[in-house]
């Protein structure tokens, strides 16, 4: 979409990014399934890989596909470029390979996927990197574990799996004093039920593979620039400020300005990474997006219901749903997830482990599977699946107790997934 009016955010999840092709005029955007670009001459080709020049020269780098996914993410963040990759979990490496060197580490919250702490726990140490796990609503603690060797600091806007909401201006506010970009994991909201850009975040990542696509075809991930971090305020990411010898002493703030960490994650990060995403997943992707406001309004307002209900059954111990009035976390709603506050909640089941298990094996139309924000309503039991590899203390402190199940609210009828779970938890319990 061209500079002009300032659309709203209905229209933008639909047009932005999306042209009519120049070839045939088709108005959907086309899935440009090729791996390489014909160049007009060997100096054109020349100037493309020099940075010199925009434009596609291998589908590992770049792909049209992608690129209108790109800037519609980019766009309905608020941000000034993006780069999609092959899955959420490519896209936290992605965020954090232009900033780390060996001895470097993240400060990260103790509320986070279980694939996310023991991503950053054990598999970054293979980098050299490594990660400091703080609760989050403790700013001193916070500002206590950043140190000269920190080089983000990282969290989630509406945690998984409890849904528990991040104060992200108060922890944005303490990245921007020690010098250091706040990366957000948008997964759980979406950039509909909030922006971390407007609340301070440098960087956004997803899973485009959850509610962006919303309906379990593809799997994916984004990185989003906000373009207004300094990155040559300190020596701390000679990445992003110093001469890159692959690209003759290039320096990318420099030549790039806002646009230099978008550039990097293209130029260096997908070239040498190579974790790519298809075009036909990007393609699913935006035909997603393209309804993820309709669908967002219904998956708040089942998750409401559902979870009033849960927290008046005597069978259940507590819900953790930050849209509810008795949540710690209700009124923070109201700043950082004005629309809501998603659909991804956890409850506990009295009778615990075994109670767990039983509820998920009973239920007919929640499907249990290791997955969130589908149209379909998902549960999984994380103690025993997504959070096993963690510590019974690590599984607490992420929400993730033996006695909890995660619940991904769809668009169903409300009633009937109520009905569904009184049945599963009258089995579960008797």
């Amino acid at each position: 979409m061209t500079d002009g009016p300032s659309y709203g955010f209905d229209t933008l999840q639909i047009h932005a990014g999306a042209r009519p092709d120049p070839a045939t005029g088709a108005r959907q955007v086309p899935i440009y399934q090729t791996t390489a670009y014909v160049f007009r001459d060997a100096e054109h080709a020349a100037a493309l890989f020099n940075l010199q020049e925009v434009g596609y020269i291998y589908s590992r780098l770049t792909n049209p596909t992608v690129a209108a996914l790109q800037e519609r993410i980019a766009t309905l963040e608020g941000g000034v470029g993006a780069v999609c990759c092959s899955s959420g979990h490519a896209a936290q490496i992605m965020a954090l390979f232009p900033l780390m060197t060996p001895g470097c580490n993240v400060v990260a919250s103790t509320r986070l996927y279980g694939g996310t702490v023991t991503q950053f726990s054990q598999t970054i140490k293979r980098f050299g990197w490594s990660a400091k796990f703080v609760d989050f609503d403790d700013l001193d603690a916070l500002k206590a574990a950043i140190d000269d060797d920190t080089r983000a600091v990282f969290c989630e806007a509406i945690a998984n799996p409890g849904g528990y909401i991040t104060d992200l201006r108060a922890v944005a506010d303490v990245a921007d004093a020690a010098g250091v970009p706040l990366i957000v994991d948008n997964t759980s909201a979406t950039p509909y039920l909030c922006r971390p850009i407007e609340h301070g975040a440098t960087l956004v990542v997803h899973s485009t593979t959850k509610y962006l696509t919303g309906n379990g075809t593809v799997t994916g991930g984004c990185v989003v620039d906000s373009g207004t971090f300094d990155w040559s305020a300190s020596n701390k990411f000679p990445s992003l400020s110093a001469p890159e010898p692959a690209y003759h002493g290039l320096r990318f703030h420099e030549t790039f300005g806002p646009l230099a960490y978008t550039f990097h994650g293209i130029a260096i990060g997908l070239r040498d990474l190579g974790m790519t995403m298809n075009p036909q997943a990007a393609h699913y992707t935006l035909m997603g997006i393209e309804t993820l406001s309709l669908r967002m309004d219904r998956h708040v307002e089942n998750a409401v219901k559902i979870a009033k209900w849960l927290e008046a059954d005597p069978r259940i111990d507590f819900v953790t749903y930050a849209g509810l009035e008795s949540s710690p976390y209700f009124d923070r709603v109201k700043t950082v997830c004005p629309k809501g506050a998603g659909a991804l909640f956890t409850f506990a089941v009295k009778g615990g482990y075994e109670a767990c298990m039983k509820l998920v094996d009973s239920l007919e139309i929640f499907s249990h599977v290791a997955n969130l924000g589908d149209t379909r309503s998902l549960i999984i039991h994380s103690a025993s699946t997504t959070h096993r590899q963690l510590t019974p203390e690590q599984q607490k402190a992420a929400g993730a107790a033996p006695n909890v199940v995660r619940v991904s609210i769809g668009i169903e009828d409300a009633d009937d997934l109520i009905a569904d779970l009184d049945q599963a938890l009258a089995r579960a319990t008797a």
